[in-house]
């Protein structure tokens, strides 16, 4: 222990002694960020924003950084992404001095520092892009390194600080920030906003949203919680958002131990907002069609709590304590998504919490891990400038299947025990997950460094396979196996269990595997049974063998979770080449869309059927499969009761349909907006209609149109003209708008351009579109470099998701090898999103 730690603090004097002589790099490197969490504390900025109304005006900034320097031996670097000509005037310590901009960075000599507390003023042109404006409104988005890009700060996660922020706006705006407000004022034309210095945060949840909003406030425990949002007709989802937001809080209080741990509670809902949400505390952003549902699924309503109980669990999980390095960004995640689903157990119950848990995380965790572009979830990083790159499905979902796993393996009290322990040791601090495991590891009688290894510190699943053999007509003998999909021999311990079905009863069979093989005894002696369920509770995670016997008995399964099991263990091994072809799958599953009654389930069902129709199976095939799916569909939707049930049908059928008949009947339904009897349709709802009718019957400046014109909302009618080219008859017009997406400022709507790029490559299509490929491709890098964290992936999704055909994967295979030095961040991502394409190949009849 002693040595271990001398050498520690040897390699640490190494690092610092040769960052001093190394050169100013783009970015902030892993190197810089080290020696600046030791040498600089007690950090504060006050920033003061001059927002004009006319958008192309620049936003002027005058900014003070205090902060103490343990010594004044080495030159102090402030980040800053933006040309020189930004930075209008500086002064350190009262002194004024011409700025010295070096790659990305404010340099200023020892000369001009103190050893203790230091001042820094500065007047600077802000960056524009991650302040995301807009005519009337703009909103503040730095996640993951972005604060660089609009004012000079040290824009690394582990150097918190506090923030004094003012606004000044156009007279009519409302803002809102981290801070409580101190005091508003109105000038002429201008309001000024003075909020209060923000709680201590790394720079990455700074965070402030100004504009023409409305604003709604509702007492939520101690706070007088603060809600800002655009929508026209609301309805009555303010108070259910509310009330979202005091069940979340009410439970995680209770569950950490600590109470809600920052000054005010506030949220605003954005338009075509990038993510789901972000946890900004005090102004937490989420996504405006996310919050506001009418005429909702119950997918949708436990999506929207979901999503409000994953923010409201960031307070404690990243916001409180944070990550040290954006390594370990997926701690905050995992913990957010995981304790989202204890919320929504406690509110729903434990059978919609399995069910949920089991669709949300699996199917995503698969369609990354089985690739040959999976990365494990901890992941290396050495520079913030790549941070983005690491955000994906592992980290929200298989994560947090890992984190139940671990739940299981320790006990749900030693578990909680462990938790609270950590974020109490390091509350409004930065910790590691290696932090975490060292506290969790006294409270569990298992290794968790050497689980840690193979289930965090290593990608891919295991695959399962079983032999069993009778005596007459009992079980003999059950042997279970697992192996890695790929890569070098390893095992996952966890919990699953089997379930024997029988012609008039089930037995199901506990299942601890921590060994790459075992012999279930509790199955010997056992009657032969009609077919097995592996995984039939949906906890483990893998490959598991499909029992051929099966077929359409796993429709007549009471339980829901356990057919949710069995239709994505069977998808995934079709995608596998395992025991049926995705033409057999396909009939198979539009066998169910009567039975399957459980709403979430069909949801499951739909998609599934979806992605065989349109990526696995032949154009041919498709057009002959085409009359029986979409009648199964429209009958299935008749038969069934339940108006949710309805609705999903619905729109698979939307999805699916091509013949002229359907699109006639969809059309009169968009047309005279008069649904199917049972469904209610919503305004989104018909703009949907609106654009699928675009797709399939080139009608785009006739539908499009008339549905913008039904709209009373700009936000709305402003994307249906964004995509209105994308959309269009003329190959000459979309090749056109396919070249605008070259320029950056045509792609800061990020969420309307994956959309439009889904519409031009749909398989419908494509025939014009594979000339977009290549140039794709060639964006992503840029993409990454100008765009927010899931739009290299969202992006590379919407191109490649539907492609199937040969000519497709020879422009992936083809970009790769002429370009054998790729960012390998980038690479895996290109991987991840064409696996599909890939294994069309050897799958498609």
């Amino acid at each position: 222990m002693i040595k271990t730690f001398k050498n520690i603090i040897l390699l640490l004097a190494m690092s610092a002694s040769a960052f001093a002589q190394q050169t100013v790099t783009p970015g902030v490197s892993r190197e810089l960020a080290a020696w600046r969490r030791t040498e600089i504390g007690d950090i504060r900025y006050q920033l003061d924003f001059q927002v004009t109304a006319a958008k192309s005006e620049s936003i002027r900034g005058t900014e003070t950084i205090y902060c103490r320097l343990k010594s004044n031996a080495q030159p102090l670097q402030i980040d800053f992404k933006q040309n020189a000509d930004h930075i209008q005037a500086i002064s350190v310590n009262g002194k004024t001095i011409k700025p010295r901009l070096e790659n990305e960075h404010i340099v200023i000599a020892p000369s001009l520092l103190r050893k203790g507390k230091n001042a820094v003023e500065l007047q600077f042109i802000a960056g524009d892009a991650s302040l995301n404006r807009n005519e009337d409104y703009l909103y503040a988005l730095f996640v993951p390194d972005r604060a660089r890009t609009v004012f000079p700060c040290f824009d690394q996660p582990d150097l918190k600080a506090h923030f004094a922020l003012t606004l000044r706006v156009p007279s009519g705006w409302k803002a809102l920030a981290n801070g409580t407000l101190k005091d508003s004022t109105t000038n002429g034309s201008q309001t000024i906003y003075e909020f209060a210095d923000s709680d201590l945060l790394p720079t990455y949840l700074f965070s402030f949203t100004a504009g023409k909003y409305s604003v709604a406030r509702k007492q939520i425990g101690q706070f007088n919680a603060e809600f800002l949002y655009r929508e026209t007709d609301p309805g009555s989802n303010v108070d259910s958002i509310f009330q979202a937001h005091a069940d979340a809080l009410r439970f995680l209080e209770s569950w950490t131990g600590i109470r809600y741990p920052f000054q005010k509670v506030g949220f605003a809902a954005i338009p075509d907002f990038q993510f789901g949400g972000m946890e900004h505390p005090g102004e937490v952003q989420y996504k405006a069609v996310s919050l506001f549902l009418k005429e909702p699924t119950k997918d949708q309503l436990i999506a929207r709590t979901g999503l409000i109980s994953h923010e409201t669990a960031h307070m404690w999980f990243g916001d409180l304590v944070t990550m040290q390095w954006f390594n370990d960004v997926w701690m905050k995640e995992v913990f957010a998504n995981f304790m989202a689903d204890k919320v929504v157990e406690q509110l729903m119950g434990s059978e919609t919490f399995n069910l949920q848990f089991l669709q949300d995380h699996y199917p995503s965790a698969y369609g990354v891990d089985r690739t040959p572009g999976a990365n494990p979830i901890r992941q290396q990083l050495d520079n913030l400038q790549e941070a983005g790159s690491m955000y994906g499905s592992i980290i929200y979902h298989k994560a947090p299947i890992m984190m139940r796993q671990m739940e299981l393996l320790m006990g749900k009290d030693n578990f909680r025990k462990g938790v609270q322990e950590y974020l109490h040791k390091y509350a409004y601090n930065n910790a590691t997950w290696n932090d975490l495991v060292q506290i969790l590891a006294r409270y569990s009688r298992y290794d968790l460094f050497s689980w840690n290894k193979v289930w965090v510190n290593q990608p891919g699943r295991p695959v399962f396979d079983y032999t069993v053999s009778y005596k007459g007509d009992k079980i003999d003998r059950l042997n279970i196996t697992q192996r890695p999909e790929t890569g070098a021999q390893r095992f996952w311990p966890q919990a699953f269990a089997i379930t024997l079905v029988y012609a008039d009863s089930i037995r199901t069979i506990r299942v601890n595997m921590n060994t790459a093989s075992m012999e279930l005894k509790a199955a010997t002696g056992l009657m032969k049974p009609q077919f097995m369920l592996f995984n039939s509770d949906g906890i483990g995670y893998g490959l598991f063998p499909a029992d051929k016997a099966m077929q359409e008995q796993i429709f007549s399964l009471k339980s829901a979770v356990s057919r949710a099991a069995a239709y994505v263990n069977v998808y995934e091994n079709v995608l596998s080449g395992r025991y049926m072809s995705p033409g057999e799958l396909l009939a198979l599953f539009t066998k169910s869309l009567v039975i399957e009654k459980e709403e979430t389930n069909l949801k499951l069902l739909t998609g599934y059927i979806a992605s065989l129709n349109w990526i696995f199976n032949s154009p041919n095939n498709r057009a002959a499969f085409a009359p029986q799916l979409e009648e199964t569909l429209w009958k299935a939707m008749e038969a069934q009761t339940p108006p949710n049930n309805k609705k999903i049908l619905f729109r698979a059928y939307q999805n699916v349909y091509v013949s002229n008949e359907a699109g006639k009947r969809i059309y009169d339904i968009w047309q005279q907006q008069q649904p199917p009897a049972g469904i209610k349709l919503a305004e989104e709802d018909y703009i949907s209609l609106a654009l699928t009718i675009a797709l399939k019957n080139d009608t785009a400046s006739s539908v499009i149109t008339q549905q913008r014109d039904r709209l009373k909302d700009a936000d709305k009618k402003a994307r249906l003209n964004f995509l209105l080219p994308a959309l269009s008859s003329s190959v000459a017009v979309r090749d056109s708008f396919f070249t605008s997406l070259s320029d950056r400022k045509n792609r800061t709507k990020e969420a309307w351009v994956v959309t439009a790029q889904g519409y031009l490559h749909h398989p419908l299509r494509q025939s014009t579109a594979y000339k977009y490929l290549p140039q794709s491709l060639a964006l992503v890098e840029e993409i990454q470099r100008t765009g927010d964290i899931f739009f290299p992936q969202s992006w590379l999704g919407a191109t490649f998701g539907a492609y199937q055909t040969k000519e497709a994967w020879q422009v992936v295979q083809q970009f790769l090898q002429q370009h054998p030095g790729y960012n390998p961040k980038l690479k895996a991502k290109i991987l991840q999103t064409t696996d599909n394409l890939y294994r069309a190949q050897k799958l498609v009849e």
